[in-house]
């Protein structure tokens, strides 16, 4: 390769410092944030019945991401990024209030679709009223209806 007779000479490294070592940092570590977010303005509550804590855990958990929290005054509890998704245990089967989905966003859609197929867990696949909006819908172990959103980070 010929050189030019305006071309700028090529870049070179500094040498670095030989004996730098670096200084151990003893605050706090902030966790990650969590990759699941509930669509909501405050901790949400939910009905379960007894002995649900296991598949909650496979599906809060391992499925979605959530994180579980360990707190003896909340037996069943799971940690999003923004809000806390408790449920209130019940003896009998829970009674639902209404039909409407808890909403949860997840950063893939896709992903998520294929780890509910890999289960066998029926979903239903919605599509909105603007261009792009669509989500998946599907019943969590404890019988509520959860809606999947894919969130978009805005760059």
């Amino acid at each position: 390769m010929s050189k030019a007779a305006g071309d700028p000479p090529p870049l070179e490294l500094e040498p670095g410092i030989e004996d730098f070592k670096p200084v151990l940092d003893n605050r706090v570590r902030m966790p990650e944030p969590l990759p699941v977010r509930l669509v909501a303005v405050e901790d949400i509550r939910l009905p379960s019945p007894n002995g649900m804590e296991e598949k909650l855990d496979a599906f809060y958990v391992e499925l979605l991401q959530f994180e579980r929290l360990r707190d003896p005054n909340e037996p069943l509890a799971y940690r999003a990024d923004n809000f806390i998704l408790r449920f209130d245990v019940a003896d009998s089967s829970a009674a639902h209030e209404s039909l409407r989905p808890t909403q949860i966003e997840i950063p893939s859609l896709e992903e998520a679709e294929k780890k509910l197929i890999e289960l066998e867990l029926e979903y239903t696949r919605q599509r909105g009223v603007t261009p792009g909006e669509e989500s998946l819908l599907v019943l969590d172990p404890a019988g509520n209806w959860i809606e999947l959103q894919e969130y978009r980070v805005i760059r």
